[in-house]
């Protein structure tokens, strides 16, 4: 669970009309907001961070993906299909509650647009995981992280991330241990620094080119 309780205000999108709103609600860091089962209702984040998860059928957690602000969760809903995965506030969060059955026919058009933006980030999370060593999907990893809220800029200009050695596991399919040694190894290389809880990125160019390797 993260402890990071900053909030991040909510990014200038499209979203669908209020009168399809049935509630906001505020989530506070590490709450769950769905868990698996029947789903109903579709969710837009309006501001915070919220870290859509599975189990793998060892128990260990695997991170789906980051949802930001002007996003959605929930997609299944739409097709009446049952929810299988965990969504949790990882920040402080507002969530919209949305209503498919009262969505127009430009509202779909709106979720559909960010379902295409979704899929293609999934393909692009799955081409990391198969295709990449796990020093490019951590690198990786902590530039996608930079620009959500569990990242702040320092006085120095550099981007401090809160986030643990487990939750970046999680994130880029593998365990702690390997990831301690692969977060000590960009260290000593000078490309972050890590201490408990957080990272601060020192050289993203560097950063950016490990990420493709």
């Amino acid at each position: 669970m993260l402890l990071n309780t900053r909030t991040q205000t909510s990014t200038q999108t499209a979203r669908p009309d209020r009168s399809t709103f049935v509630d906001t609600v505020s989530h506070r860091p590490g709450s769950v907001i769905l868990y698996p089962g029947k789903s109903d209702m579709l969710y837009r984040v309006a501001s915070g961070l919220v870290r859509v998860h599975t189990m793998d059928d060892d128990g260990n957690g695997l991170t789906l993906r980051y949802v930001k602000p002007g996003d959605y969760f929930g997609e299944e809903a739409l097709a009446g299909l049952d929810r299988q995965y965990f969504a949790e506030a990882v920040t402080d969060s507002s969530v919209d509650v949305i209503n498919p059955a009262l969505m127009s026919a430009e509202d779909n058009l709106i979720v559909t647009t960010h379902l295409v933006r979704t899929l293609e980030r999934a393909y692009e999370s799955i081409y990391r995981l198969v295709g990449k060593r796990l020093r490019a999907r951590i690198a990786g990893e902590l530039l996608e992280l930079k620009d959500t809220a569990l990242a702040t800029v320092q006085p120095s200009g550099e981007t401090m991330i809160y986030a643990t050695h487990d939750e970046l596991a999680a994130a880029v399919g593998s365990v702690r241990e390997t990831v301690t040694k692969v977060v000590g190894e960009l260290s000593r290389e000078g490309v972050i620094s890590a201490g408990y809880g957080k990272i601060t990125l020192k050289d993203e160019t560097a950063l950016a080119r490990i990420s493709a390797e």
